[in-house]
């Protein structure tokens, strides 16, 4: 079965299908219709084995682009109507909320590979139109933006007025040439990344998964970082490497996440473009609601709550399971903890010298690695363990 970045037959399908866009590139001329005849041929050799899934797409796609033009219809024609704005919101959410909530029950209704990183593309153009960022959208640009397939399956997350910006743009000879040996060089790093160095880590956690004792449990926890990183970055470099080969420069998504000194800095390195979609898009908004509203006392008690709302709201995203729901508790009261720690006078005083650098970076990467304990599902695996010893 093909699947996305994986696999001998999707690269040779993906080398093939490349080689038009480079020669189109070359000759500067424009792409945009090439992408999506490329982005449509690939998603029907993936899902062609799971015809359902398929189904469930163009039926997403078909709904959503209707709820997205309904919208800003009545935007444009009623002005921003905060009834209008919340059920296109639920309509929007509706297919992914099917989709988690069945999963629970084995059924996976309207599911498919994709479907949470399409619904926050959607998401993101309903909400700029009720800002007025966005006007009218195009059917045939905004089919493309959902649809493009370097992007389609794990992200990253782009933004459409940006995508449309490069969809739309031909580009140079020369300024072509120099996003083609970007992209091709992002390729190849993504794929040492991924089927390497990922790899290596992977099989060195099969061998130490069923041990307890603590000293393998911390261990565990600093190579399944290690894994997370490689197979998530590499597969984001691969995709960001296909994208500048089609003339699209989607964004970067991992920035040497390791060497943060703190948790919000780690957020800012990590998974950049979903971290930075829920700070727009959630946080920000829950800031301003809660300030206007004047729920909280002063503003770093709503900029607390706003932080553990927003990454327990990013823990759902990630699924319903106790692991997931807890890692994004975690890191939520971490950033709330951590936001009331840099307001302290003391800490203005000391954050800049070298001794106190070296010892945050430390703290902060022990943080880090034991919220992917959790994440992993291990955590949980070893509190069994220990429950049932106890008992």
């Amino acid at each position: 079965i093909m699947s996305f970045y994986n696999g001998l037959m999707f690269f040779i399908v993906l080398v093939i299908g490349l080689i038009p866009a480079v020669i189109l590139g070359v000759k500067e001329k424009k792409l945009k219709t090439y992408i999506m005849f490329f982005s449509l041929l690939l998603i029907y050799l993936i899902y062609k084995e799971s015809p359902i899934e398929l189904f469930y797409l163009l039926i997403y796609i078909f709904v959503e682009w209707h709820v997205i033009a309904l919208y800003q219809w009545s935007r444009t024609r009623f002005g921003a109507v905060k009834s209008f704005y919340y059920h296109a919101i639920i309509f929007a959410l509706l297919p992914l909320v099917i989709a988690k909530v069945s999963g629970l029950m084995g059924h996976h209704w309207f599911s498919f590979l994709g479907i949470s990183y399409v619904t926050f593309k959607v998401l993101q153009i309903i909400i700029e139109s009720y800002d007025g960022v966005i006007v009218k959208s195009s059917f045939s640009n905004t089919i493309c933006f959902l649809l493009f397939f370097p992007a389609l399956s794990s992200g990253p997350i782009d933004r459409s007025k940006r995508f449309e910006e490069d969809l739309v743009r031909i580009w140079k000879k020369t300024e072509y040439i120099d996003l083609l040996q970007k992209g091709i060089w992002k390729i190849l790093v993504g794929c040492l990344y991924k089927f390497v160095l990922s790899a290596i880590a992977f099989n060195y956690l099969e061998q130490i998964a069923q041990r307890y004792d603590p000293q393998y449990v911390v261990l565990y926890a600093y190579v399944y970082g290690v894994y997370m990183f490689f197979d998530f970055a590499g597969y984001s470099l691969m995709a960001i490497g296909t994208s500048y080969i089609l003339g699209i420069r989607t964004p970067e998504n991992f920035n040497k996440p390791f060497i943060s000194k703190d948790i919000k800095e780690f957020w800012d390195r990590w998974h950049i473009t979903l971290s930075h979609w829920f700070r727009d898009f959630l946080f920000s908004r829950y800031m301003m609601s809660a300030l206007r509203s004047k729920k909280f006392k002063n503003r770093l008690n709503a900029a607390s709550a706003g932080f553990i709302i927003n990454m327990f709201v990013m823990g759902i995203w990630h699924g319903l399971s106790k692991d997931y729901l807890l890692y994004g508790l975690y890191h939520g009261v971490l950033l709330a903890l951590t936001e009331r720690y840099q307001k302290k006078k003391w800490y203005r005083k000391v954050k800049n010298k070298k001794w106190y650098q070296i010892i945050s970076w430390f703290v902060t990467l022990n943080l880090v690695m034991f919220g992917f304990l959790i994440f992993s599902g291990q955590f949980s695996n070893v509190l069994h363990v220990v429950i049932s010893k106890l008992w």
